[in-house]
């Protein structure tokens, strides 16, 4: 049975034994029932990840003491920021959650003309906790120690001017290039539309940004499955899936 993987900010090398943050407690003790003895492991999303024993279970905090430090290499050799176009609830979760298990490091919610979510003030604030939440989940269950970086909401404009790598793709179900025919990137920066794509007016701000069009296949993809389909062909092309 895998042990079971938790994030923590708290974590240090200079403390071997603290409370559990309550969110952790919740998890570890009322969701998966682990009793003291438990191993499980403890990383800060910075790379640091260390084995534990829960020394310590009751109702409303446990303890745990720190055992030897894990070395692991989850995180990809091609760098990638993801710039997605929001959607709604779930497809949105799903394309975030998706992202940070195929090793992207930066995502990037997006404005764009085809947005159909109102997000301003504490509306925004909820949903980029929510989309850290989201990101911390699929951490835990992928392995890696580090955690993406979740930057606010950019206008469509903005990433443009702002985001730009060794190579620069926006996905276009028109667009004539592959990306068999790329050469290798080290870093990589990927537009991918919400639901109903980007606009025939966004591609082309896209490309005199500096932003290549390309396709993958003759199918059109809802915007969730478009970028697990996208970033996967990447990583096996370039990264370190395959």
């Amino acid at each position: 049975m895998r042990m079971p993987r938790f994030y923590t900010e708290i974590l240090s090398s200079s403390e071997s034994e603290f409370v559990l943050p309550d969110d952790v407690h919740r998890h570890a003790v009322q969701v998966l029932r682990l009793k003291p003895g438990a191993n499980i492991r403890l990383f800060n999303g910075q790379g640091m990840e260390y084995e534990a024993e829960l020394t310590l279970v009751e109702k409303r905090q446990s303890r745990v003491c720190l055992g030897q430090l894990v070395e692991t290499q989850k995180e990809s050799p091609l760098d990638i920021t993801l710039l997605q176009g929001i959607s709604r609830g779930e497809r949105m979760d799903f394309a975030i959650q998706k992202a940070v298990e195929l090793g992207v490091k930066k995502i990037v919610p997006v404005i764009t003309e085809r947005c159909n979510v109102q997000l301003s003030g504490d509306r925004a604030d909820k949903r980029f906790n929510h989309w850290t939440g989201v990101m911390v989940s699929a951490c835990e269950q992928s392995g890696r120690s580090f955690l993406p970086e979740l930057t606010a909401v950019q206008t469509y404009s903005t990433v443009l001017a702002d985001y730009k790598d060794e190579l620069n793709l926006v996905l276009d179900p028109l667009a004539q290039k592959g990306f068999s025919e790329l050469s290798k990137p080290a870093s990589l920066t990927m537009l991918i539309g919400p639901e109903g794509g980007l606009s025939d007016t966004e591609i082309e701000m896209a490309k005199n940004a500096g932003y290549q069009a390309v396709q993958f296949g003759p199918r059109i993809l809802r915007t969730e499955t478009a970028a697990v389909a996208a970033l996967a062909v990447a990583q096996t092309l370039w990264g370190d899936l395959g």
